[in-house]
């Protein structure tokens, strides 16, 4: 051959293998990411629409209950107040020790919330005053907070500065003595009233603070608030008549905040909670890198298991591509089979004919037996004997003329209702006396309440014959013992078929159904023994399995649906068929 060719051929052969290689990596990758990208994709999705819109439910609830806390302040302040204004009379709150007492009493009972008491008469001169601040007979007649309290029966002022200059907050109770307006009004401490609001803390940067309608600042934020920000605050939270709102904006520097605003005090404050979406939103963005990752290592997984895949998915077809050859000759096997099958197809039509003749013949030699001169003979009833045996025989060769017929040109094999342990004792006794002559003890196990199964009497014979043959085969220098067990469990049927021969090899054990495989020497085995087996079993619906150790057995079992019972054995409604693998293991 030419070397020229041969390099050729082989350099065309690399060439097909490496792209075939390529394209199943591409194949694996493909089909791998895919749903992989799409899952990630898709469960991203979710949890990020579902992270933002529990994180947005719990800002607003923080926002709720830290706006009805502090609502509930001021009410319990001016609650405070009223009591006092209501249950005492206007002499004992002009004098001014009462007055300090009643104060010092406010402080123990709710620290230094109250800053100073102080009563006002109607022309706003404050006539008793108790507190750190000299302002006895201060005049309030200008102060825009004593024209608002001296309108209504109660009111709570905005922050200011004051007489004192410092920031402060005015609760204000109108009383009637006497026929005249008298206001008795409560100094309530910023600082105590300021870290009620700065209380309100999520994460590193989650904070509040108060503003009035007019923009003014009522709480001291620990960073600067400019007006631009204030009249977006205001301008967003007046758009409905909601009680929480929720937006965000893009700050400078390209940050983006999440606000939070509940109005207050008859909607004359607004509480404001600020948080950088970054750190609102932190946990979902570890958990977006931590997917990332993950997948990053998942593609490299993939990557790795797609160039190992793919070459060992080569390699075995590059094996496959040199046992062609080997396949070849065994075609050419084949080939010699299907001549022996019509050669015994021509054998099973010339033996049919003699068979008949002899059936036919020794039924009438039977009906000349009953005539009336040859029922005196000695040996009438040997000659009977004889006959049924002729007949019997004859049968059998029937079936297996037709066993012939169907291996060689694939009929179909007749079925009968039959019971399986007049198989196995059939059979047995055939086998018995090779059994015999080879040191080998047959012994059966049979379930006598097994159901009439509706199959080929003639294919389970072969199958049972079959495997008896092979034990009798291995057993043959040594002898030894072969079990014959029939039972049935729930809707199957069993029967081993068990001895305690060499064993198969757990390296072949595998490849003993395969078609030609044998152990056998040359001329003494086809290798198509327990393939012709297997395909029976498979055809009645059934399965075959084997198993064994060397040195101490084999065990083969067929396992045959109950499905396959009797039409006279089966039960009104028919049970559903389970096919489960049953575990075999040597005794």
């Amino acid at each position: 051959m030419n070397p020229h060719m041969n390099y050729a051929t082989s350099h065309s052969d690399a060439n097909f293998y490496q792209s075939l290689t390529r394209k199943i990596i591409l194949t694996i990758m493909i089909v791998s990411f895919s749903p992989m990208i799409l899952v990630i994709v898709t469960l991203l999705y979710q949890f990020r629409d579902s992270y933002i819109e529990k994180t947005d439910d719990h800002l607003v609830e923080v926002v709720m209950k830290h706006k009805q806390n502090i609502d509930a302040f001021l009410k319990e302040r001016l609650s405070n107040l009223r009591f006092l204004s209501a249950n005492r009379s206007l002499e004992e709150l002009i004098n001014e020790p009462f007055l300090q007492e009643k104060l010092n009493l406010l402080k123990r009972e709710y620290g230094l919330v109250f800053t100073d008491l102080g009563l006002i008469n109607d022309e706003g001169i404050q006539m008793a005053y108790a507190g750190p601040f000299n302002l006895s007979q201060a005049r309030y007649a200008d102060a825009d907070w004593f024209h608002e309290a001296i309108k209504s029966s109660y009111y709570i002022s905005d922050v200011f500065l004051g007489l004192r200059g410092h920031p402060h907050f005015i609760i204000a109770v109108r009383h009637t003595y006497g026929g005249r307006y008298w206001i008795l009004r409560a100094t309530i401490d910023f600082t105590a009233f300021n870290s009620l609001v700065e209380n309100l803390r999520v994460g590193r940067t989650g904070i509040a603070f108060l503003i009035n309608k007019d923009g003014q600042l009522q709480t001291k934020p620990s960073f600067d608030v400019t007006p631009p920000k204030i009249e977006y605050l205001l301008k967003a939270s007046n758009q409905d008549e909601k009680e929480i709102h929720m937006f965000r904006n893009a700050e400078e520097e390209g940050r983006r905040h999440i606000y939070v605003t509940a109005f207050l005090k008859n909607n004359d404050w607004l509480l404001v909670f600020q948080q950088d979406a970054a750190d609102a939103f932190s946990d979902l963005d570890r958990t977006e890198k931590i997917a990332a990752v993950i997948f990053l290592l998942g593609a490299c997984a993939i990557l790795f298991m797609a160039l190992i895949l793919s070459r060992r998915i080569v390699r075995i077809i590059r094996s496959a591509d040199k046992k062609n050859e080997m396949m070849q000759q065994q075609v050419v096997e084949t080939g010699k089979l299907a001549s022996l099958g019509e050669l015994a197809a021509g054998i099973a039509h010339e033996i049919n004919n003699p068979v008949a003749i002899m059936v036919e013949e020794a039924g009438w030699i039977g009906d000349l037996l009953e005539e009336e001169d040859l029922r005196e003979t000695n040996n009438l009833a040997e000659f009977k004997k004889s006959l049924k045996q002729i007949h019997t025989q004859g049968k059998r060769c029937k079936d297996i003329t037709h066993k012939l017929l169907s291996f060689a040109r694939k009929t179909d094999s007749q079925t009968k209702d039959v019971q399986i342990n007049d198989l196995i004792v059939e059979i047995v006794a055939l086998s018995s006396q090779m059994a015999k002559y080879n040191s080998v003890d047959i012994r059966t196990h049979l379930q006598q309440d097994i159901p009439r199964m509706n199959i080929s009497p003639s294919e389970m014979q072969q199958v049972l014959l079959n495997l008896i043959n092979n034990a009798l085969y291995v057993m043959e220098k040594k002898g030894g013992i072969i079990d014959i067990t029939s039972k049935q469990s729930q809707d199957q049927v069993f029967i081993d078929i068990a001895d305690n021969g060499p064993g198969i090899p757990e390296s072949i054990l595998p490849r003993i159904f395969d078609p030609f495989f044998t152990t056998k020497p040359v001329g003494k085995g086809t290798g198509l023994g327990l393939s012709i087996c297997f395909g029976i079993v498979q055809k009645m619906g059934g399965d075959i399995t084997v198993n064994s150790a060397v040195g101490i057995g084999t065990r083969f079992r067929i396992k045959l649906p109950i499905a396959n019972m009797a039409q006279s054995e089966r039960p009104a409604t028919a049970p559903s068929v389970k096919t489960e693998e049953a575990t075999l293991s040597l005794e």
